[in-house]
């Protein structure tokens, strides 16, 4: 076999060793993507329960507010009833007292309300809490062993890479650029074997003449139809 189409063997296989990683690499940050999200995802459950609890405390103090200006207009009127000389003004005073009691109502109700809401939310926001924290312990242990697995793959992609870095030196400049060239569109499929007499790159037939020279390997023989380097399946 020539010697330039054996190295290139070589060099092909080693890259398709190294891409072969990028999967693995990409399911582990993928996983630690998914773990993070979770976190995420009930942190901001947490905080929509926090704001919302904060608003219902707003509007309860607005209530309370209400309630006390309320109670103080009816201490008013109380007085003004003394003071009442014709039916006219009593009607009108009696209007505006049980126009006072209904708000004076509604917004005792509302404060119950608004209460009853908040506790559950408060529970909801315990519960919340604990998701969060599970969610974040759940996160550090996938960290480890992404962080384990990143590790271990670089240890292996870093030792191939030495094995490709000294194979590429002892490449002529021409036939290795002529490899990479090919590599930029047919990645990881740039040398492929030549099984029952087809390029197993694009999967077509080759004449007998191309069959015949991939078969001798005494040179370089590139694919007539998808310009991949062609080599003999040892099989074959």
């Amino acid at each position: 076999m020539n010697r330039h189409l054996k190295e290139l063997i070589e060099l092909s296989k080693l890259d398709k060793s190294i891409d072969s990683f990028t999967p693995q690499i990409e399911a582990a940050n993928k996983k630690l993507a998914k773990a993070q999200k979770k976190i995420d995802n009930a942190q901001k459950e947490y905080n929509e329960l926090e704001e919302s609890i904060k608003e219902n405390e707003a509007k309860i103090t607005s209530f309370e507010e209400q309630i006390s200006m309320l109670n103080e207009q009816l201490s008013a009127n109380a007085k003004k009833f003394k003071e009442i000389s014709n039916e006219k003004e009593m009607k009108a005073l009696s209007l505006e007292e049980d126009i006072a009691k209904e708000k004076l109502t509604f917004a005792n109700e509302e404060i119950e309300r608004l209460q009853e809401i908040n506790e559950t939310k408060k529970a909801l926001l315990e519960e919340k809490k604990s998701d969060i924290d599970s969610a974040k312990e759940e996160f550090e242990n996938i960290n480890q062993d992404v962080e384990s697995t990143l590790k271990d793959i670089e240890e292996k992609k870093a030792e191939l890479f030495t094995k490709r870095e000294s194979l590429s030196r002892n490449l002529e400049q021409k036939v290795l650029s002529f490899y990479e060239k090919i590599r930029i569109w047919a990645g990881n499929s740039a040398v492929v074997p030549v099984k029952k007499q087809a390029c197993y790159g694009c999967y077509m037939k080759l004449n007998d003449k191309t069959y015949s020279e991939v078969i001798r390997a005494d040179e370089i023989v590139n694919c007539p139809h998808c310009g991949r380097i062609l080599y003999m399946d040892t099989q074959e």
